[in-house]
């Protein structure tokens, strides 16, 4: 599958099976994260992969939705704002880009792997602080939950036209 095709694949899955995803389709989704580039490759972040049953409960208590609950591994994405990479003309802090690259590398790798992905942002970040003893130095910017899709929508995301987006000089 080439890259645009992947990309048309992708999509925000909620309806996942129950079926464990095998351990090499997650250490192969965390390597192309662990890739993904970073501004001056500073990488500054960390993957929390959650798969226990008593750790699910704790990510689904951030996040309570019964399309949520039901997908049988989470992947957690946390920055560090102190070993990101800092632009000197505005002190613009790279940890949150670089998170984002590297979470859309794991929803890419996920889809390759047939497997459905969602970016989650819509979570209780201080309940899931609390519930994993984050540091303060780590913060969690998505919540992506993992898994076998139980029934492939329709495609019914619409895209703006090119000529709306893009501007040549």
């Amino acid at each position: 599958m080439d890259f645009l095709e992947l990309t048309k694949k992708r999509f925000s899955a909620r309806n996942y099976k129950s079926d464990k995803v095998e351990q090499d389709k997650i250490d192969y989704i965390i390597e192309c994260a662990r890739l993904a580039p970073s501004a001056v490759n500073y990488q500054p972040w960390h993957f929390m992969v959650v798969i226990s049953e008593e750790q699910k409960k704790k990510i689904q208590q951030c996040y309570n939705r019964e399309w949520f609950a039901k997908a049988p591994v989470y992947i957690v994405v946390c920055a560090d704002r102190s070993e990101a990479w800092v632009r000197k003309s505005d002190n613009k802090n790279h940890a949150d880009i670089d998170a984002a690259i590297a979470t859309e590398h794991i929803c890419l790798a996920a889809t390759e792997m047939g497997l459905g992905s969602c970016w989650v942002c819509n979570f209780d970040l201080d309940l899931l602080r609390t519930n994993f003893q984050l540091p303060a130095e780590k913060y969690p910017v998505a919540i992506i939950p993992l898994g076998y899709i139980a029934e492939q929508p329709e495609c019914f995301s619409t895209r703006k036209e090119r000529g709306e987006i893009v501007t040549v000089y």
